[in-house]
Order: C-alpha cells, then sequence, then structure tokens
C-alpha cells in the first residue's frame, strides 16, 4: 500500500512539472480545429497534447449565434510513476477522438467511502468533453483522506471509466464522524425530504441502500425516488432538503359525455363571404343529414385511478357519471349502444334532451333574412311567402302559402306555390316532378313532368316534359314561350293585343334546347374555323414567296394548324350529338297537342314537332295537332280527367 507522505511527494512532483509545460489559449469552430491548430503553433503532435476548455462552442442557427470553442492547451508531460505505477503508463490513457453524438462533457471522478471500504468511479466524456485523468482521481482520493488504495486498480478505473463504483482499498474508519440522515414528511404525506449531514475525517458516506432503509424505518414505503437518489450520491447536498419520495396524486374519473357531429348550437352564426362581401342569406340555420350518417357517439365514463401518499396511505378517486343516450324520431343506435344513427334524410335537431331527425322543416313565417336562404334533404313548408333574391332548395317537396317573387327554388319533389309567382324576369323554379301555382308572371320555369296553373301565364319560360296545363275562371296564356312534351292546354292563347306567344309540343324540351345550344355553337366555331383557315393561307402563301419565314412566323403557323384540327374534332362530336338528338326525337312517339277551351287570339305561334302554325285569326274552343306535316284545327279536347288538379 502507498504511504499518504509518498503520494503527496508525488502531487508535488506533478505541479513542478506543470509549470514547465508549454500552454497556449486557441480558437476554433470546433475541438478538432482548435488542437490542430495548436499542434502547428506548439509544434507537437496532437496526440501528445492535452487541454481544457475555456468556453464552449455552440453552431447557432443560419449563423446567427455562432459561438467558438476556446481552449487552453498543453504538451502532455510524462507522468512519473505513482508508487505502484508501473505496469500502465500515460500511453494508454491518450483520449479517443471518437465521441458519442450530443452534448460535449468531460469524464468525472466520484470517490465514496462506505464501511466496506473506499470505492471509486470515473463516467467516460460525451462528445468532445475531455476524459479524466488519472491525477484528478489521485486528488480526490487524497481530499478524501483514502491513503491504503490499490494504484494499479486506480489507473484501470480511471482508464476504462465504466461509470460503475469499484472498490480501490481502505480508509481508517472513524465512526464518529459519519453522515447522518433524518426524514421528514410534509403536503399531508405527499412527499418526504431527507437531510443528511456531512461526514468528517474517515466517516462513511451514506449508500442508497442505507438511504433506502432509513426512509422504510421512518414509514416511507411508496414512490421513493431511487433515480434521484442515485444522483445524491454522486453530487451530495448537505443540511440541505433533498426530495426523496413522493406520493401519487388522485386523478378523478371523468364523466360520460356526448361527441356531437352536428351543430346543437345555433345562437352564433358564421356568415360567408361571396365576391368580397358578407352574404347575409347564407346563414346555414339548417342542420342536414342523410340517411345512414353518424349523428353523436358517447364517449364512456372512466373510473378514475387512487392515489397514494408516501407512507402507504390509500386515497380513491371519485368516479365518473353516467348519461344516457336519449333517441328521438327516425334515429337509431349502433350495435354497441355508442352511437347515434340516423334513419331518413332531414334535419337533425335536439329536442329536449333528445336527438331527432325531422323530414319536413317548417318556416313560419316568410323566408327573409331572419331565415336566410334554405337547403334541406327533405321536405320544406313555408308559412308565408320567399322573398326576392332568396333561394330555397329541397330534396323532397316545396310548399309556399304564399307568393314567391324574384327567387329560386328547386326542388327534387312537387313545388307548389299557393298564391303567385312573381319573377320579374329573374325568379327561376324547378321541380323534379310537378309545379302547381296560382299564376306564373316574369318567370322560367321548368318541370320534370307536369305544370299546372289556375290563374294564368304571363311572359315566361316554362318547359315541362309532359304538360302544361291553365285551368280556372282566368286561365290564360299570354306571351313568352311555353314547351311540353305531350300538350299545352288552358282556357285563352295569347291575348286580344296580339301578343307573340309561342307553344311547342311534341318533342322532349330538354333535348330540343339542347339541340338549339348545338346549333349555337356549331355556328361560332365555323365562324372562327373561317379566320382560322384565312390565316393559314396567308402564311402559307408567304412561305411559297419567301422559301423561308421567320421563327415566330413558323411557330404560328403551327399554333393555327394545331387549332384547326382541335376544331374540326369539335365540329365532329358536335354533329354526331345533334345526329343522335334528332334521332331520338323523331323516334319519339310522343303526337302532341295544344288545346284552348276558350279563345286563340291573332299572334300565337304552334309548334308541332318540327312543323309550325301561325294563328292569324281568332278561334273558339279548339285544339292543333299535326296530320302528316301540317298542324290542323279540330275540335276541342278537354284535358283528361284527373290531370289538371284545378282549383
Amino acid at each position: 500500500m502507498i504511504s499518504l507522505t509518498e503520494l503527496q511527494d508525488y502531487m508535488t512532483k506533478q505541479l513542478e512539472e506543470d509549470r514547465k509545460v508549454k500552454s497556449l489559449r486557441i480558437e476554433g469552430e470546433n475541438i478538432e480545429e482548435a488542437l490542430r491548430q495548436a499542434s502547428i503553433e506548439l509544434g507537437v503532435p496532437v496526440k501528445k497534447l492535452e487541454y481544457e476548455v475555456v468556453e464552449q462552442g455552440r453552431k447557432g442557427t443560419l449563423g446567427i449565434g455562432k459561438k467558438n470553442w476556446v481552449l487552453l492547451v498543453y504538451e502532455m508531460v510524462q507522468e512519473a510513476a505513482a508508487p505502484g505505477f508501473d505496469e500502465i503508463g500515460m500511453d494508454e490513457l491518450e483520449f479517443a477522438g471518437d465521441f458519442a453524438p450530443g452534448e460535449d462533457k468531460p469524464g468525472i471522478v466520484f470517490v465514496k467511502l462506505t464501511h466496506d471500504g473506499a470505492f471509486l468511479k470515473v463516467t467516460p466524456p460525451v462528445g468532445h468533453g475531455a476524459r479524466a485523468s488519472e491525477r484528478d482521481a489521485l486528488q480526490r482520493v487524497a481530499l478524501r483522506g483514502v491513503n491504503q488504495y490499490d494504484a494499479k486498480t486506480v489507473a484501470k478505473v480511471v482508464k476504462r471509466a465504466e461509470g460503475e463504483y469499484i472498490k480501490i482499498g481502505d480508509f481508517d474508519f472513524n465512526p464518529n464522524n459519519q453522515a447522518t440522515l433524518s426524514v421528514e414528511t410534509a403536503e399531508q404525506e405527499m412527499k418526504a425530504y431527507i437531510n443528511v449531514t456531512q461526514p468528517g475525517p474517515g466517516g462513511p458516506d451514506l449508500t442508497k441502500e442505507e438511504i433506502i432503509s432509513l426512509l422504510q424505518s421512518n414509514g416511507v414505503i411508496f414512490g421513493i425516488k431511487e433515480e434521484d437518489i442515485d444522483n445524491f450520491i454522486d453530487y451530495p447536498q448537505y443540511n440541505t432538503q433533498v426530495l426523496a419520495a413522493e406520493g401519487r396524486k388522485v386523478v378523478d374519473g371523468e364523466d360520460a359525455h356526448i361527441v356531437y357531429n352536428f351543430t346543437i348550437d345555433h345562437s352564433h352564426i358564421e356568415l360567408k363571404e361571396k365576391n368580397g362581401r358578407v352574404d347575409f342569406k347564407e346563414q346555414n340555420l339548417i342542420e342536414n343529414v342523410e340517411a345512414g350518417q353518424l349523428l353523436a357517439k358517447k364517449v364512456v365514463l372512466q373510473q378514475g385511478e387512487p392515489g397514494s401518499t408516501v407512507t402507504g396511505g390509500s386515497l380513491p378517486a371519485n368516479p365518473g357519471k353516467d348519461i344516457e343516450l336519449e333517441l328521438g324520431k327516425n334515429v337509431k343506435l349502433s350495435d354497441d349502444g355508442l352511437t347515434v344513427i340516423a334513419v331518413i334524410n332531414g334535419q337533425v335537431l335536439v329536442t329536449g334532451g333528445k336527438i331527432n331527425v325531422e323530414p319536413v322543416y317548417t318556416v313560419e313565417g316568410d323566408v327573409n333574412m331572419h331565415t336566410g336562404n334554405i337547403l334541406f334533404l327533405g321536405t320544406v313548408i313555408v308559412k308565408g311567402s320567399v322573398g326576392s333574391g332568396f333561394t330555397v332548395k329541397a330534396a323532397g317537396n316545396i310548399e309556399v302559402m304564399g307568393s314567391v317573387g324574384r327567387s329560386i327554388l328547386d326542388a327534387e319533389g312537387d313545388i307548389i306555390v299557393h298564391q303567385g309567382i312573381m319573377g320579374k324576369n329573374e325568379g327561376r323554379v324547378k321541380a323534379g316532378i310537378n309545379v302547381v301555382a296560382k299564376f306564373i308572371e316574369h318567370a322560367r320555369i321548368e318541370a320534370e313532368e307536369n305544370v299546372v296553373v289556375s290563374d294564368g301565364i304571363i311572359h315566361s319560360v316554362v318547359d315541362a316534359n309532359m304538360r302544361i296545363l291553365c285551368q280556372g275562371k282566368r286561365a290564360s296564356i299570354v306571351g313568352g314561350k311555353l314547351r311540353a312534351g305531350e300538350e299545352i292546354n288552358a282556357k285563352v292563347l295569347g291575348s286580344v293585343a296580339g301578343t307573340e306567344t309561342i307553344l311547342e309540343v311534341g318533342f322532349d324540351p330538354k333535348s330540343k334546347e339542347r339541340l338549339m345550344e348545338l346549333f349555337k355553337t356549331k355556328e361560332e366555331i365555323e365562324n372562327e374555323l373561317q379566320e382560322v383557315e384565312l390565316n393559314i393561307n396567308t402564311i402559307t402563301n408567304l412561305q411559297k414567296v419567301q422559301r423561308k419565314i421567320s421563327e415566330e412566323k413558323a411557330k404560328s403557323l403551327e399554333d393555327l394548324n394545331n387549332k384547326r384540327a382541335e376544331m374540326l374534332t369539335e365540329l365532329e362530336e358536335i354533329a354526331k350529338e345533334i345526329n343522335s338528338i334528332n334521332e331520338y326525337l323523331s323516334g319519339l312517339k310522343i303526337k302532341g297537342k295544344v288545346s284552348a277551351s276558350g279563345k286563340v287570339f291573332p299572334g300565337v305561334k304552334i309548334f308541332i314537332k318540327n312543323e309550325h302554325l301561325i294563328v292569324r285569326n281568332e278561334f273558339n274552343k279548339v285544339t292543333f295537332i299535326l296530320q302528316g306535316k301540317e298542324v290542323r284545327m279540330t275540335k276541342y279536347e278537354p284535358v283528361e280527367e284527373g290531370i289538371a288538379g284545378s282549383e
């Protein structure tokens, strides 16, 4: 074993050697760069250099906050072998350049004294941190008054730096100077603190096992913070309260609750912008849902987790409260009983805590700024009128008890207006089945089946795939353009003033309209094609004369030829569609007829399929039909019973 006097002599010699060492303060972007620069300036190989980190560098972000490393570099001294160090030299302790990534940390030396002897622990460096040296270890051993140690073991512990306590020798044990520990609980036994006194010369440190045993003997049996105790062993804080155990807080259970997949609070209206302006008509007050749609889901209650004090006392948790999923009309529960599903299309509502899907949406008054536009996946009933500028769309029927102004009505079923439709040349009504109204003025009407009016149709555009019927005491059709697949029937057609009134029957109105669109598009393309071909001919003739044209004109000619090819292809497609529609219309078995139970005035133009007749005289109670290729007049044929539906 080494005596204390021999150890002191060794340390003194090392200090004297240190004073002779050439040293240099140097900067670099990293440790390797700084060491290379120091090697040049000192004339010493890098592996023969030792250093200390004066200022730690950092990379910064995009060059901001960058800071160089500052090192104190000096030539490594061949240490005089300490007593017992014959077998291990400093060459074996050179620092390795291949460190793990992360924050740079130096190796650290720890000395611990226990009843079993003196123990040494050396941690490895992190990143480019400096290794702990044998000198550091011997200094720490000397400071703790250890004079009976195995030098070879110390050297091995330093070299290996495995971060574990290894016994290196013994010390003169003094039981009067050993550390003492007290335990104190606080915060209603939710925390326990230890307070340790510093050991004197020859006094052993407390071990982790001793600390835990003392905690347990003081009743602390739960939540002991073993990692914090490990840290205390290496970095003791004497005469200070150190948290050593912490209880587990109670986690109360969560109440069951319902997550709705729709808006249940419409008190806050989110308005949309249209063309940069807030559209006050789009208020989205109706929450539409479809059959099979998931409406709400129940989140089950949570029981919670009990807590515990550090002394093992139990702290019970309060369980969450349960709630019931209450079902209203037209909804059902999923198989697990946790999800509400819509059975039909309609409006979802929560009434009295119950989820309902209503197939009918009722507006108690007018459709105006208070209601906004209406879009509903069911039937809409308006007990008032639909104001100008508003839209009502429904997947079912629309029934308006009042009138309809310059508005848009669109339904997949019937549209029934108990009063009149006054479109002011902008109103549009479209029904998937029938349109029924008291009168129609200056409006655009479309129906997949019939349009039935009791008073009259004035200066409107009306299309019906089956019939347009105007049956009542004042049932007149005056002005406008009306098209029906099978029949147009009214009391009066035209007016005494000779107002132009166009009536077309015997074909599918939509197909006929598409045909007109195709003819218009065809004419526009043909006119544009003439201009393109003229430009092509101009450049082609120029090319014949000059033999060579500019790149710009060549590119223009290529573009014109490509455009010409596209237009010819489009004309070919249009011709095919026109032929297809004509074949369809000519194959229709609909005869078509126009009837007036009262008068027909001059100015009325009647078209049946591809033939037409301009009425130049006044007639009474007549029906116009197609015979061969001529529109002829015959005895009035009344509307078949059950079709008119007049008021």
